[in-house]
């Protein structure tokens, strides 16, 4: 898709296109047909951006809605983007920032934190190397009639002057023509250049990725990593006056049902200044911390919220006694302890005639896939029983074990840390 194409695009004749081409079969099995019927009546390159759209916006709905029906993005832009349920709460973090503050993004991509942003009142300008996204970026604001309120232009991040500006946002590069990347070095710009910059304006917030050494945090800038219905999404960093007396902080939303209208619950963890958390023999409950507290290492504090401690000093599951739910992890009741054997756990399951089974591990080199096989439950063949276990896999100092659990909610449990 070129700039042009995608230009035509928003002409009264390029949004019939988009309205006729949403209502066609797009999938794989039928794409090829639509293609060739709607060539037959529009403009080849139009057509494939029509097609790119309509493929993309579908794609997009789990990370931005029914908004996703009206946004435009590029492939790489959807795939980098911040989904709204993030942006939406890093706008709020933004919002303090005094009356008439501007915000400069470094890297705005297809514009979701510029979107985010404006639609809490904060005005900013989007700076974005790719002409195309940049492109794709105005469109956006332009949708929401935002335009009025943030603009995009099209630059390299590293030569931009930000004073003038009230806070920079930053989400530099972390992809390749090879892949992910993990090294902050290796960001384009480097993560170096962009602190550098960022210390220029009196606060700031860079998006890196959130397997981000702890050591490569800057010792004045909070870390905060970000998780979505359990699983981690990506992690910031804050500087200035937008950073927190912290430290590190692990925030939790609940889910993506901002989507629907509703605000997502938001639970926040921070460091207490606690002591390692004990090492005991394991409990009635086994306690599994969600992704954005491990990374933060804030896996003593949960220890501490369920009255628990670890049963190997050196990995993040915590046990205890008690049951005592909390949105910082996933409770487990266990019904038994073993030494790992698959010939043992195998017999073990036809026993119990386990027919749905979930293994989770930790600590561990078991392949998860292959030991569902061997235990018989390989693909998505099940076993012969209708009762359901939970395998948890991992070890005490040298020694691997299995644990036989369930999950459990406790509704009637007083929520810890909530």
């Amino acid at each position: 898709m070129d700039i042009a194409s995608f230009r035509a695009l928003s002409t009264p004749s390029g949004q019939a296109l988009l309205r006729e081409t949403a209502e066609a079969d797009v999938s794989e099995d039928g794409l090829l047909a639509t293609a060739s019927r709607l060539r037959e009546r529009h403009d080849p390159a139009l057509v494939a951006a029509a097609l790119t759209q309509v493929r993309l916006r579908k794609r997009a709905r789990a990370k931005f809605g029914a908004d996703a029906d009206r946004m435009y993005f590029t492939q790489a832009g959807l795939e980098q983007s911040t989904r709204a349920s993030v942006a939406a709460y890093r706008a709020g973090r933004f919002a303090d920032r005094p009356p008439g503050a501007r915000v400069l993004e470094l890297g705005c991509g297809i514009g979701a934190d510029l979107i985010a942003r404006a639609r809490a009142g904060l005005a900013g300008d989007g700076v974005e190397l790719d002409p195309l996204t940049a492109e794709v970026a105005r469109a956006n604001l332009a949708v929401f009639g935002l335009d009025g309120l943030a603009s995009v232009r099209v630059g390299d991040a590293t030569e931009e002057d930000p004073s003038g500006f009230d806070a920079v946002f930053a989400d530099p590069g972390r992809r390749t023509a090879r892949g992910r990347v993990f090294d902050p070095r290796s960001y384009e710009p480097p993560l170096d250049v962009v602190l550098a910059m960022a210390g220029q304006v009196p606060a700031a917030c860079v998006k890196v990725a959130p397997g981000i050494p702890h050591e490569a945090v800057p010792d004045d800038a909070e870390a905060e990593w970000i998780s979505v219905g359990g699983e981690v999404k990506e992690a910031a960093l804050w500087l200035g006056g937008l950073a927190g007396p912290v430290g590190r902080r692990a925030t939790l939303l609940a889910s993506d049902t901002h989507l629907s209208g509703t605000e997502p619950q938001v639970w926040t963890m921070t460091p207490q200044g606690l002591d390692d958390p004990d090492v005991r023999a394991w409990g009635r409950y086994l306690y599994e911390p969600d992704g954005a507290v491990i990374r933060a290492h804030l896996v003593g504090e949960v220890a501490e919220l369920v009255g628990g401690g670890l049963a190997d000093p050196h990995i993040a599951y915590v046990t205890s006694d008690e049951l005592r739910p909390t949105p910082f992890a996933s409770a487990y009741e266990v019904e038994d302890v073993m030494a790992f054997s698959v010939k043992r756990l195998r017999a073990e399951l036809r026993r119990r005639e386990i027919g749905v089974l979930t293994v989770k591990k930790r600590g561990s080199a078991v392949d998860v896939d292959r030991l569902r096989r061997d235990l018989g439950f390989g693909g998505r063949r099940a076993g012969r029983g209708a009762k359901e276990l939970t395998v948890v896999v991992t070890r005490v100092g040298r020694d691997p074990v299995a644990l036989l659990t369930h999950p459990v909610a406790g509704p009637d449990q007083p929520v810890a840390g909530a």
